[in-house]
């Protein structure tokens, strides 16, 4: 069992930055591949970024290369996400989520998620 806590979102201007952190409880945090999704209003809820369990991998929407940078401490139960160059087009409520299927199309696959957090607002203005 794994118990997922976001923190970090926030209202900020356009071109801005913010920092996710997602705390994780149990000692098999390590052994999970992690991945933040977001959902606007009405919207799916969509694939942002994907880390393996050693950070050896990294996957990202193609909208927020460049923008966005997924990391993980293991040490510390917890997996971040920086978002700079923030644009309004990036509103919405960002989730953090643990799974073990890494491989193909798996990662960007929210079904593939086995544990999620509550979610955390981001609401950029223009």
């Amino acid at each position: 069992q794994v118990q997922l806590v976001e923190s970090g979102g926030g209202l900020v201007q356009a071109g801005g930055s913010l920092r996710l952190s997602c705390a994780a409880s149990g000692r098999t945090f390590s052994m999970y591949a992690m991945g933040w999704f977001r959902q606007a209003p009405g919207k799916e809820r969509e694939f942002v970024a994907f880390i393996s369990w050693s950070a050896g991998r990294t996957y990202y929407l193609d909208s927020v290369k460049g923008r966005f940078t997924i990391s993980r401490d293991n040490a510390k139960n917890t997996v971040y996400l920086q978002m700079n160059s923030l644009t309004p087009e990036d509103t919405a409520v960002y989730y953090c989520a643990a799974t073990k299927t890494t491989y193909g199309s798996g990662p960007y696959d929210r079904r593939n998620y086995d544990y999620w957090g509550q979610g955390t607002q981001v609401t950029v203005s223009s």
